[in-house]
């Protein structure tokens, strides 16, 4: 199974061109199965990939109580990778302080500049996140529906306000694929401790797909096929000379 993740990451790596010699890339660790296998993965091709290329695992702490830093730690340990534990108070500003009533855009924005400053203060000048094929199809469904606009995220964006590229090799990757990975690999999902985890609004979208999925079974290829055909948010492929 991890041959099979491995495999679409380095497709997607090579489909844009995800990765050139020298990079330090800055892999975001939430401790979720999606983080941890990324992680795995990146880990594993840097040894034999034509490109070389360093990694350092980030994790931002949102300070919560209950979030368990040794678990995180011992998988850092396992694998033997550089890693860089940014603690924060996010979690007291979010629901504190400001009080949202919808917390997870503040919080997600508050997460990424965390994550973005650490990524430059250790030299990176790549950062990876996990995002896999089922979270494209629910930001484009997300996006639609909730903001009455056709857009997902790219495959790769450059961001100019912090001069580091976001790379997300798992975009051809199904969360389903994920899931039994990670049961293979023996990982453990390393909560974060936010009470509103499984009430938000992607958690709403994933399940309209999934009835959607019981219709339709090529639902997710449909969609998917749709947002590389279409070409918008930088969904076209690097064509090699």
């Amino acid at each position: 199974m991890l041959q099979k993740v491995l495999s679409r990451v380095r497709k997607a790596i090579t489909d844009y061109n995800m990765i050139s010699d020298g990079d330090k890339i800055a892999v975001g660790v939430s401790g979720g199965k999606d983080s941890q296998l990324l992680l795995v993965a990146l880990n594993k091709l840097r040894k034999f990939l034509p490109v070389k290329f360093d990694i350092i695992a980030i994790t931002v702490s949102l300070g919560f109580e209950s979030f368990d830093v040794g678990s995180l730690l011992k998988l850092y340990n396992s694998l033997d990778v550089d890693y860089h534990i940014e603690d924060t108070n996010i979690s007291c500003v979010v629901f504190n302080v400001r009080k949202e009533k919808n917390p997870c855009s503040l919080c997600s924005n508050m997460k990424r500049g965390a994550f973005y400053q650490a990524a430059k203060a250790l030299g990176c000048n790549k950062a990876a996140f996990a995002h896999h094929m089922d979270d494209v199809i629910e930001t484009l469904l997300m996006s639609l529906i909730y903001e009455g606009r056709i857009h997902t995220f790219s495959p790769v964006t450059y961001l100019d306000r912090c001069d580091i590229t976001l790379i997300r090799p798992m975009i051809y990757t199904e969360e389903k694929t994920v899931r039994a990975c990670t049961k293979t690999l023996g990982l453990e999902p390393i909560k974060s401790g936010c009470p509103v985890d499984g009430s938000t609004k992607r958690h709403k979208v994933k399940e309209l797909i999934h009835g959607l999925s019981k219709e339709n079974r090529h639902l997710k290829a449909n969609l998917f096929g749709a947002i590389q055909r279409s070409g918008i948010s930088g969904w076209k492929k690097i064509e090699c000379p």
